[in-house]
């Protein structure tokens, strides 16, 4: 027989606990959490008791916490999927500021140390009597969550992925996205620039890049709703044409290539770019790199290849990762990326920057530029979520309340995510190299910022 080990044990109850015995437990629970992390915000519990959670904390900023089975929700599954779910289902909300502005007052400097001088005894105590709590009234998360081929392989289906997350609505999209549906990272010449503005200077700057002339072949993969199109078409007079797989997409770009004049100057399809055909002087691809899947990359580049001419140039704009230390490391999977392609962004992977690199050069092109914009597309995140914060109403009318709670979040979290550095973006320019010799680029970026250095069309827009 075991020797008999002393052991310090807590009893688990068998029973149900009393609506007074959870109120006390959450009060005690609080307070605990006050003394080590001294945050600026406060709780406001199922009661409508607020509770500081800091020496400083303003009572009118609080997390709401719907009942009891939140709490024990999460206790028997503390993952981040199940926060995020509460608080798109309402259980947890946030009160007295945009969802943006409360999270980052919200935000604790060393929080997870300041967490771990808690007395876990202490908290385990508190904790106990939520296991038992019943739950709270579940939504059915399945219609929120993809329906489709989530693979990485080259023979997922394309179309149903980028179509869960693209065809939500134009109507929905235009809540939060510039003039010009812009759903990519803008570029801000000043930090305080409109956003309608910083996109515009994007498109512009895009076109810069790719020293786009009067009469060029452009080719704009991802196409979006035909923002880049319509800009080159129309500043730069060059024959553009571009490819999405959103049907709503298609229909919003079409109508307004007609608005502006642009039949047989601009065009936009619905074609997967394997099934592109033809010569191109220029490609462009916004924010495609990140819906390829990084096994992909191979074949998504021996296209580009394919479809340009010797020196052609090739502009790759993408959503990164940081690299780790080995390979291991860096395909692991954090919950927040798994949160991202159940509900946001099905089939999504991102690449780091020296491996796309590395990927771009081995499949014959030569790389001439590489910019990073994280800080930009973390200040465009951040209009896009207050945009959409404020029109909140309007969107839950149009995809329900749960889906614009998940989408605040999401452009939430990538906007803090681009603002810590766990996540990047970087725009690449490249040359297809087919022959030995002189790149024909420029000997400076004076073409990027001068007027002067482009084509005349561009320069009287300018």
């Amino acid at each position: 027989m075991a020797p008999y080990t002393k052991a310090r044990c807590i009893a688990v109850p068998l029973f149900r606990p009393s609506e007074a015995k959870l109120l006390g437990s959450a009060r005690k629970l609080v307070h605990h959490l006050a003394a080590a992390l001294d945050a600026r915000v406060s709780i406001r519990l199922w009661d409508g008791s607020v509770l500081p959670l800091g020496s400083n904390s303003d009572p009118t900023m609080f997390i709401s916490i719907s009942g009891p089975g939140v709490l024990g929700s999460l206790l028997r599954r503390p993952s981040v999927e199940n926060v995020v779910m509460h608080y798109a289902r309402g259980q947890i909300d946030f009160h007295g500021a945009d969802l943006m502005t409360f999270i980052e007052t919200l935000r604790v400097k060393n929080s997870r140390r300041r967490a771990r001088r808690t007395r876990s005894w202490a908290v385990a105590r508190e904790l106990l009597p939520f296991l038992l709590a019943p739950s709270e009234t579940m939504a059915d998360d399945h219609s929120l969550a993809v329906k489709g081929n989530e693979r990485q392989e080259n023979d997922r289906d394309n179309r149903a992925l980028i179509q869960f997350h693209y065809d939500v609505g134009n109507d929905f999209y235009r809540l939060f996205l510039d003039e010009n549906m812009v759903y990519t990272c803008a570029y801000f010449t000043d930090w305080n620039h409109s956003l309608d503005q910083a996109q515009f200077d994007k498109l512009d700057m895009v076109c810069r890049k790719l020293r786009l002339q009067p009469g060029e072949r452009l080719l704009d993969l991802g196409c979006g709703w035909g923002a880049l199109v319509c800009h080159a078409a129309q500043h730069y007079g060059v024959q553009a044409h571009g490819v999405t797989l959103s049907q709503a997409q298609v229909d919003w770009a079409q109508e307004k290539i007609r608005a502006l004049g642009l039949e047989g100057r601009a065009h936009v399809e619905l074609r997967d770019f394997r099934d592109v055909q033809g010569q191109y002087d220029k490609v462009s691809a916004i924010g495609m790199i990140e819906h390829i899947g990084i096994a992909n990359i191979p074949h998504y580049l021996d296209k580009v290849h394919s479809l340009l001419p010797d020196r052609g140039i090739f502009l790759n704009h993408g959503i990164t990762r940081p690299a780790k230390k080995s390979h291991r490391k860096f395909k692991r999977i954090r919950p927040e990326q798994q949160l991202l392609r159940k509900y946001i962004f099905p089939g999504g992977e991102l690449d780091n920057i020296g491996h796309t690199i590395q990927r771009m050069e081995s499949h014959g092109f030569r790389v001439q530029d590489v910019e990073g914009w994280r800080d930009h597309y973390a200040l465009t995140c951040r209009h896009w979520c207050h945009r959409l914060w404020e029109n909140r109403e309007a969107a839950s009318r149009l995809v329900g309340r749960e889906r614009t709670r998940l989408w605040m979040a999401y452009l939430a979290g990538v906007s803090l995510a681009l603002g810590d550095g766990t996540a990047c973006l970087f725009q690449t320019v490249t040359t297809k190299h087919a022959s030995k010799g002189h790149s024909r680029m420029p000997p400076t970026r004076r073409h990027l910022y001068e007027d002067s250095a482009i084509s005349p069309l561009a320069a009287k827009a300018a």
